[in-house]
């Protein structure tokens, strides 16, 4: 297992500060969900973790190692980023995608090996996808294409896989399919996750642990029950809201108010 970790992080782009003075830890073993409204800085703060973005200022720790000063092969045995908008070459098939996930654990002594033919396959089962192996990439659905690049992140078989919005564009069914699959791979290999997610209900049903972000820092963190609030949600999402129970997870659901809308409260004292 791995402690991914930022401490005191700031990240930006050109001069404009997006993340700033950041300090969280990702808890080891667990699906941490990180979520808040658009621009926040979640996909950000993400980009820093997995090293696409340099800091401006703090440190991003990989089992206490500043990641910046890992060689490159070595930290992708231990982390997998997959973004949010992945792009395939043209003409690849879903087993050669996969295959890519090996790339980590090749090396100029050691050329492909039968070891990594079965995390291949290991990947292309667990995700489903094993019947849709020959097929070319751009020729899937987007549930199907969805689930061939988290393949592709499983053969990588990291200690770490960091998620950007895995279920856009997806259907609700496929969104839930994705999570499913996600937290099968936490429960099984204990891979400690974090992802990012718009949708607050199935963040709030799947997660083990909530970051919640607004502005370019963290304005609640812990378990969902704790972190997914009435007031959270108004602060965060400038949203009112009842939030209950949910009937089969027993997580916290948010039922949204809007202008056109009122509780069952109100329309008692209104007739």
């Amino acid at each position: 297992m791995a402690v991914l970790s930022a401490h005191d992080l700031t990240l930006k782009y050109d001069q404009r500060c997006v993340v700033d003075a950041l300090t969280a830890e990702i808890p080891e073993g667990k699906v941490t969900m990180i979520v808040g409204a658009n621009a926040c800085g979640k996909s950000t703060l993400l980009r820093g973790l997995s090293r696409l973005l340099k800091p401006a200022a703090g440190v991003v720790t990989l089992d206490g190692k500043d990641i910046h000063a890992r060689p490159a092969r070595e930290l992708a045995r231990t982390l997998g980023l997959l973004p949010q908008h992945p792009t395939a070459p043209d003409g690849i098939t879903v087993r050669d995608l996969v295959g890519r996930g090996r790339y980590p654990h090749q090396g100029f002594f050691r050329s492909w090996s039968p070891d990594d033919d079965a995390a291949v396959h290991r990947a292309l089962e667990t995700t489903e996808t094993l019947e849709l192996a020959d097929r070319n990439v751009d020729e899937l659905s987007g549930g199907q294409r969805q689930r061939a690049w988290i393949a592709m992140a499983l053969a990588q078989e990291t200690d770490v896989l960091l998620l950007d919005e895995p279920t856009t564009y997806l259907d609700l069914a496929h969104q839930v399919e994705v999570l499913d699959l996600v937290t099968d791979l936490n429960r099984k290999r204990g891979t400690t996750v974090a992802i990012v997610l718009h949708d607050l209900n199935l963040a709030a049903r799947y997660a083990d642990h909530v970051i919640a972000m607004k502005a370019g820092a963290i304005v609640a963190i812990g378990a969902p029950k704790k972190v997914v609030t009435e007031k959270l949600v108004l602060d965060v999402f400038g949203l009112e809201s009842r939030v209950i129970a949910d009937p089969i997870s027993g997580t916290p659901l948010i039922i949204p108010i809007g202008r056109h809308h009122t509780t069952a409260n109100e329309l008692e004292l209104v007739s």
